[in-house]
């Protein structure tokens, strides 16, 4: 079967540029947009540029350019779009309105993954402000795609190691603490966490897959369904020494919020439904989903003792 046709769009991205990159290893056709808006961001015009040694085809378009949209759109079979859904970065979710837009005139496109790879935000119609705001804005997208009867796959990466597992899950902070841990609840809820190369090789397998198609996928490679708890003793047992623990309540959490900024609001409100409710784990993947380390058995998968070592 020939390889589909792919634009990434928010290819300079922290996800995108992953996507990029293993759309062309495995063989696509690859166009990455390039924003007529770039200026003077010389960092993200060298990642274009390297991109383009690899490669992939550059395309000039605008989200304030409808047609220029269409056009770029109509060079590929498969859009991907990996734009920033993060308040502490940008935030561009509702830009993809305009994506759906372009894909619904350009008529030619077998499917589109709109910027999701987080948490499934069909399972968080009662996740609690400000955080939500995430979450409907994804389903603001999600209505939009299915309303033009674009199809679809939505990816459900869940918690990005370089984000949550580095860092041992701490807030504040990329890297392992050096002395002292803090455990959200008693640290036993099952948290997914998933390296971000491998988020874009699974989402680049899913692309031609018809099992795939109009479904939500879900990264859940079982030897990193992982407590808190667990992922610190794989830390531990690295450095071959404990850290010292404490313990945040749920309210101790809830509480830490008051008197923050906006962005690290949402994120703790992120932290709530991941490490006391178990928003990633506490549901089983019914026939709306599948789920990739099955769909993809030869992938192998970064498990997070691996990862971790990463840190020493």
């Amino acid at each position: 079967m020939e390889k589909s046709k792919v634009l990434v769009v928010g290819g300079s991205g922290y996800i995108g540029r992953r996507v990029v990159k293993a759309s062309l290893a495995e063989g696509h056709e690859t166009y990455v947009l390039q924003r007529t808006e770039i200026g003077l961001d010389i960092d993200k015009l060298q990642m274009l540029l390297s991109f383009k040694k690899q490669g992939a085809h550059l395309v000039e378009a605008s989200f304030s350019d409808h047609r220029s949209l269409v056009d770029a759109v109509k060079l590929a079979d498969v859009v991907i779009c990996a734009m920033s859904g993060v308040h502490f970065r940008s935030h561009n979710l509702l830009l993809q309105l305009k994506l759906v837009d372009a894909i619904k005139d350009a008529g030619n496109v077998k499917r589109f993954l709109p910027s999701e790879f987080g948490t499934d935000p069909a399972r968080m119609k009662n996740a609690m402000e400000p955080g939500r705001v995430s979450f409907d804005e994804k389903m603001t997208v999600r209505k939009a795609i299915e309303e033009a009867n674009i199809p679809f796959t939505y990816i459900s990466a869940n918690c990005f190691a370089g984000y949550f597992a580095g860092n041992l899950s701490q807030m504040g902070t990329l890297l392992p603490p050096k002395d002292k841990v803090l455990i959200y609840g008693d640290g036993n809820v099952k948290v997914v966490y998933m390296d971000e190369d491998d988020i874009a090789t699974y989402t680049i397998k899913t692309i031609d897959d018809p099992r795939t198609l109009n479904k939500t996928v879900y990264l859940r490679p079982p030897e990193n369904i992982l407590t808190q708890r667990e992922l610190i003793e794989m830390w531990e047992k690295l450095i071959q020494r404990k850290l010292n623990k404490s313990f945040l309540s749920k309210q101790e959490l809830l509480s830490s919020m008051e008197g923050l900024d906006y962005a690290s609001q949402v994120g703790v409100s992120h932290y709530y439904h991941i490490y006391y409710e178990g928003c990633l784990t506490n549901f089983e993947i019914g026939d709306e989903g599948v789920e990739t380390s099955e769909l993809y058995p030869e992938v192998t998968y970064t498990r997070m003792n691996e990862y971790l070592k990463l840190y020493l």
